[in-house]
């Protein structure tokens, strides 16, 4: 059978801005770009999505890829995505997070905000395989 695609609508909204510390660390710089194929943007775009696409996600623990964090960085899982039909990237998991399981973290090649003209409260669609 035939995996389908599982679309998800997301509100974007202001992170921590911990995202662009995190991205911009060669640990993980040099694992996303082994295991993504791309160089991703130091920074994450948050999503808040329903409690119910929350739960689907977690469902999903097996399809998901793991970057490797070292000393005092924790594990980052992934699914690999792609934002408004346009854009591939990752959401990130981070084994250790403060965000609740309804904010998703995803990264792509560029600035998603100013690429896509993005404000706080835009929805966007991401699709999962």
């Amino acid at each position: 059978m035939k995996d389908r695609t599982m679309e998800i609508k997301g509100k974007v909204i202001s992170g921590t801005h911990k995202g662009t510390y995190f991205m911009s660390l060669d640990v993980y710089q040099d694992e996303f770009r082994e295991k993504l194929k791309f160089k991703p943007y130091p920074g994450t775009l948050n999503l808040e999505i329903s409690e119910e696409c929350a739960r689907e996600i977690s469902k999903m623990q097996d399809k998901m890829g793991v970057i490797e964090g070292t000393d005092n960085y924790g594990d980052v899982k992934f699914l690999p995505a792609k934002l408004s039909e346009v854009v591939d990237g990752a959401i990130l998991f981070p084994v250790r997070t403060q965000h609740a399981p309804e904010i998703l973290e995803f990264v792509a090649q560029e600035n998603l905000r100013s690429k896509l003209k993005l404000n706080d409260g835009d929805e966007v669609i991401l699709e999962i395989n």
